[in-house]
């Protein structure tokens, strides 16, 4: 037994698998009917990817389910479907086949090392598109707060929202109002009970007992799931090129969710996941999520982080967050149904605000005008028009842009060498004599080019690996002419990273445009002091020579 599990873990497993288990069902109920599917696929879903992808994925402490980005392109795949088809009853085939093929591709990801590449997504790509999935979830879910049906676009929503109000119900309103208030306050008198669940159980106590008229769940099935299998042997071969379409985007969507999951996991954890493995094993939980009609899903940060705070260790405490939803589904399904779902939609919208990057959106101002306008363009294109198109045209846009700023970089004679690649960790002429004298508590680390999108991910992976007696790193930024958004904030985090392990970060050699940008966003002098910045590195020797004089002295 021990060879394959040591027990040791097991109390720690057990009770971050079940608090993990606990923080999603709610959203996994909710999730589901956010769908268009209801809440059992929601449920579904959430048992076979918490089970499959914690044992067959490679992040040991990752909880994976219905996540809110997934959960966005499933409900738009089923408005699509059923369109194309005229039922939900007649679209279950593309449905399926679409989730289905979409866990396939995430095998195939991870089976040619696609993950090596998700790492070039730049940062306005990814906070536009996610910032546009918290907006989609607010929007879609303003008339079931209110006890009304809604359209199932966000562009439908706004144009009937007259409709708001003159026919709203109160009783829903107030119901779904008492949910956010719990939602909000409750952490404030207990964190360890999940605010989520709490609101559910409270708010739809209150509704049972005092039979308000409102919109509820409805029966859900008990007992274990079917095969769903029927559909896909009558799908009209037009249909195809959604089923590919669709399922293209739920892979890649799943696997950047996951890994970025994975990447909190690590941190956390001090450990190294395998992300082609993990591809594999969310690839896995998504195909079989299909099959018994479930919505597909990702690495869930909330859940991930909630596992590995109680205790957490190995793989089988995602698989036990996915075995209490099962028994849940076997024991519980019955009283689910009760759910108002005013409350549902109390727990979505705040998680919708949860999902928008409030810090891309803050700094759009003084982030390049290139990356601002990439960023809206993403964001408006998810929001109201088509999520597949949004992040193809901002990918294909931030490119552009690049090749023109490394172009203008090029026509003001600036030195570009290799694009933001490290010039080698041996000490530079200027360095020498001091590299000699405290390379065993100064780490030296060599910038030569732009920092952009492309480079981010490989700097804070070697800035992440240097020697734990490290006390101080010096950043060398003479041959960095321009940063883009993804590179100030990778800049950002690795030396707040760092300032948590107590590594001072000293910035020699800032040219006019990322000294500016950097500023912009207080990262000097919040997180470097203006005496940790200096014009050129030799300047920096003596006071780092006091630093560790004061550091070995204390």
């Amino acid at each position: 037994m021990a060879k394959f599990y040591d027990t040791k873990y097991f109390k720690g497993d057990f009770t971050g698998g079940l608090v993990a288990g606990i923080v999603a069902l709610p959203l996994a109920l909710a999730f589901g009917v956010q769908s268009g599917l209801g809440a059992i696929s929601g449920l579904y879903g959430a048992i076979a990817i918490g089970i499959l992808a914690a044992l067959f994925g490679g992040t040991k402490t990752q909880a994976s389910g219905p996540t809110g980005p997934m959960t966005v392109v499933s409900a738009a795949l089923v408005a699509s479907a059923i369109d194309l088809t005229g039922s939900l009853e007649s679209a279950m085939g593309i449905i399926i086949l679409s989730f289905f093929v979409g866990g396939v591709l995430q095998i195939i990801f991870g089976l040619v090392n696609i993950a090596g590449y998700i790492k070039y997504f730049p940062y306005p790509v990814i906070s536009g598109f996610m910032s546009g999935v918290g907006l989609i979830i607010i929007i879609l879910q303003i008339f079931p707060f209110v006890g009304l049906d809604s359209a199932k676009s966000t562009i439908k929503v706004m144009s009937d929202l007259p409709r708001l109000f003159t026919e709203f119900n109160w009783q829903a309103l107030v119901l779904g109002a008492m949910t956010v208030i719990i939602y909000y306050l409750f952490p404030k008198i207990n964190k360890t009970v999940p605010s989520a669940l709490v609101a559910l159980i409270a708010v739809s106590i209150f509704s049972y007992f005092i039979n308000w008229d409102v919109p509820i769940i409805g029966e859900i099935p008990s007992g274990l799931p079917s095969l769903q299998i029927d559909g896909l042997f009558s799908i009209d071969s037009e249909a195809y090129f959604m089923v590919l379409e669709y399922g293209l985007v739920l892979a890649v969507l799943g696997s950047i969710d996951s890994l970025l999951t994975s990447v909190i996991a690590d941190n956390m954890t001090k450990t190294k996941h395998n992300s082609n493995r993990e591809l594999i094993g969310q690839g896995i939980g998504n195909m079989v999520a299909a099959l018994i009609g479930g919505i597909p899903g990702a690495g869930a940060t909330k859940g991930t982080v909630v596992n590995i705070n109680n205790g957490g260790k190995t793989r089988l405490s995602g698989a036990l967050h996915g075995t209490f939803l099962l028994a849940v589904l076997l024991g519980l399904s019955s009283l689910a149904a009760y759910i108002p779902l005013a409350v549902l939609a109390g727990i979505l919208i705040p998680i919708g605000f949860k999902i928008i990057d409030t810090r891309g959106l803050k700094h759009i101002k003084i982030m390049p005008k290139a990356d601002s306008v990439v960023l809206i363009i993403v964001l408006l294109w998810t929001t109201f028009g088509s999520l597949i198109q949004a992040v193809g045209i901002g990918v294909t846009l931030a490119a552009l842009l690049f090749m023109k700023r490394a172009s203008d970089i090029g026509e003001k004679g600036m030195e570009v060498g290799t694009l933001a690649g490290f010039d080698g960790e041996r000490p530079w002429v200027d360095e020498e004599s001091f590299y000699e004298k405290y390379k065993d508590q100064v780490f030296i680390k060599h910038l030569n080019g732009p920092l952009f999108f492309g480079f981010t991910s490989y700097f804070q992976d070697q800035v992440k690996n240097i020697d734990e007696h490290i006390k101080v790193l010096v950043i060398r930024m003479d041959r960095v002419p321009h940063i883009d958004q993804s590179g100030v904030y990778a800049l950002e985090t690795i030396i707040f990273d760092l300032s948590n392990k107590n590594v001072k970060t000293v910035l020699t050699g800032l040219q006019e445009q990322p000294k500016r940008l950097i500023e912009s966003i207080d990262i000097i002098p919040d997180l470097v002091p203006e005496e940790q910045v200096f014009s050129e590195v030799q300047d920096s020797f003596s006071w780092i020579a006091k630093e560790l004089e004061t550091q070995n002295h204390s």
